[in-house]
């Protein structure tokens, strides 16, 4: 089953708002066993938009719109749609009375824009929406689908979950398209690729492998089209089982996991707590640990030292170790994830310091090289990388590397292997 999606705003086309709603929509029905073949982004014009409704349903059976759906005058997906399809504006009084309601929960006045919202094509069904003014609209052209829904992705996702899905699986007799993502880091795709090529080679006929590689991870998604889900998800777990032998210190997680959520999680299970002391990551590690709920079962603090002299006085650093060997070494690193651990009582301290660019850098220590370290109970570990010249980068791949040298540790791997993807 085949779908396209068709986008409408001028803010998308002028990079105003960045379109996240294609992804989800491409994520979420594939999980469905419907294929997306095709995003389309047009203006809030309307002879573009039904050219582009018409296109796409002259390929697909079924197409869903996003935007254009609100109370002002620019908002013109509705009428477009009616006028295309050769039907008229009429009040629902059910979404009239779900606008009138909301509007006054928010002490909006009600005026003849948000009467607007209420009207909809005759012909179509409407799609409550219970998160927002502006309703879902469900087209049906012989055995060919459209659906209109608000760009706002929240409302969207919402209308797709509750609505749409259910409808399509209906309509279409649709057998779920079942996968499961595995988590790695610490090696490029190229090596990757190369070390399972055996375990790929050798996979069922029906499973299919995809790499999906982002900046600080690469994603292994097993995938089965089946008229039996729970034989296709036993399968993917056996296939799964067997990676994990083939790449035990990159392999971090499943689904949703991250590296700090994957560490967390074990810190949690063994009873021991971590605090951070850190430099040229300037906080971001002790952001990740804490964007997470349930974070202070094992956090305790962080400390952002970026000068020398509160590395001295807040977790002991000794300041010969800095004339002699400088903020970025591994003498540093190592005595500022001691002096942390010491300072809180975790069980665990960890550290970075080092040059994030774009500037500062010298012959012997190029912009980019990062010492980081982990302090144990047993002792301390540390471990030295060198990226690239762009700041933000430098940062996020410095607190990635941290994380799993400490994951690494819990784990019982000890130090990291070398790894290209840093």
């Amino acid at each position: 089953m085949q779908a396209e999606i068709i986008t409408i705003g001028d803010e998308l086309l002028i990079g105003q708002v960045v379109d996240t709603n294609s992804a989800w929509l491409g994520r979420t029905l594939g999980e469905d066993g419907i294929k997306v073949t095709q995003i389309t982004s047009v203006q809030d014009d309307a002879d573009q938009i039904a050219r582009a409704v018409n296109e796409a349903l002259a390929r697909v059976s079924i197409v869903l719109v996003t935007g254009g759906l609100g109370p002002t005058r620019d908002d013109i997906t509705k009428h477009t749609l009616a006028e295309l399809f050769g039907m008229r504006l009429v009040r629902d009084e059910q979404v009239y009375e779900t606008v009138r309601r909301q509007l006054a929960v928010r002490g909006i006045a009600f005026n003849e824009l948000n009467r607007g919202q209420a009207l909809v094509p005759d012909g179509c069904t409407v799609l409550p929406n219970r998160n927002g003014t502006a309703p879902g609209m469900w087209f049906e052209r012989g055995r060919k689908i459209l659906v209109s829904m608000p760009g706002v992705p929240f409302e969207m996702k919402a209308l797709v979950t509750d609505e749409v899905l259910p409808r399509l699986r209906t309509h279409f007799s649709l057998h779920a398209n079942v996968h499961r993502t595995a988590i790695t880091f610490g090696l490029a795709e190229s090596i990757l690729a190369e070390r399972i090529a055996p375990w790929e080679a050798a996979l069922p006929a029906n499973l299919r492998l995809a790499y999906l590689p982002s900046a600080l991870c690469i994603r292994l998604r097993l995938s089965a089209y089946e008229t039996d889900p729970e034989k296709a998800r036993s399968e993917i777990g056996r296939q799964f089982d067997r990676l994990t032998g083939l790449i035990p210190h990159y392999l971090v997680g499943y689904g949703d996991d991250t590296l700090e959520s994957v560490t967390g999680s074990l810190l949690r299970s063994r009873g021991e707590t971590l605090a951070t002391a850190e430099s040229c990551t300037g906080g971001n590690i002790a952001h990740r640990f804490t964007a997470m709920p349930g974070a202070s079962d094992y956090f305790l603090g962080g400390v952002v030292a970026y000068s020398n002299e509160v590395k001295t006085a807040l977790l002991g650093v000794d300041p010969d170790s800095l004339n002699r060997y400088g903020a970025v070494s591994r003498s540093v690193a190592e005595q500022m994830a001691e002096g942390v651990r010491r300072a809180t009582g975790a069980t665990y301290g960890i550290s970075t310091t080092g040059i994030a660019g774009p500037t500062g850098g010298t012959p012997g220590k190029p912009v980019g090289t990062v010492w980081m370290a982990v302090a144990t109970p047993e002792g301390v570990h540390s471990h030295c990388l060198v990226f690239g010249s762009v700041r933000a980068q430098n940062i996020e791949r410095s607190s990635s590397n941290c994380i799993n040298l400490l994951r690494l540790q819990l784990l019982g791997f000890g130090e990291p292997p070398l790894s290209d993807n840093i």
